[in-house]
């Protein structure tokens, strides 16, 4: 039995935003709707790319289109600044579609939490880049989070 994890909740600091970062990250990388979409508030707004998911029950649906669409994937996120009650990373995750084309695709995004530390805002610009097979940088056993070993985004090209 898994037991639960500690809530890391606002004011944050450089250790508690680094955390919640790679928390998020391992959700993500379960590419399971329903654990990730807990991590939002029930009326959380999102913007990702041209979509605009409110709460939770849209945040499931969007997960669900995308993992279904984006095949094999794994994301790295890094920290990059954050205050009190705001996160802002940059990401890299690695993915296929239903032909077998690869891509990379790169974004940031800016998290704004509550008391809980629950996300209530979440804005991510991102970009795909086609790649071949062979210049994939991300191979650890998937779904499932990214070896403690493995590069983060600084140390990854």
């Amino acid at each position: 039995m898994n037991p639960t994890p500690a809530v890391i909740a606002p004011p944050f600091t450089l250790e508690t935003a680094t955390q919640k970062v790679r928390l998020a990250e391992n959700a993500w990388n379960t590419r399971d709707p329903e654990r990730v979409a807990l991590a939002y508030t029930e009326d959380s707004v999102w913007r990702n790319r041209s979509e605009f998911p409110v709460g939770r029950d849209e945040i499931r649906a969007f997960l669900t289109r995308k993992w279904e669409r984006e095949l094999d994937y794994r994301l790295v996120k890094a920290l990059w600044a954050f205050t009190a009650d705001h996160i802002a990373v940059r990401f890299r995750y690695e993915w296929h579609d239903h032909t077998g084309n690869w891509f990379r695709s790169y974004g940031n995004e800016l998290w704004e939490f509550d008391e809980r530390g629950l996300m209530r805002r979440r804005e991510a610009s991102i970009n795909d880049l086609a790649i071949r097979e062979e210049e994939r940088t991300f191979f650890w056993p998937a779904p499932g989070p990214r070896p403690a070993d493995h590069p983060g985004i600084p140390d990854v090209r």
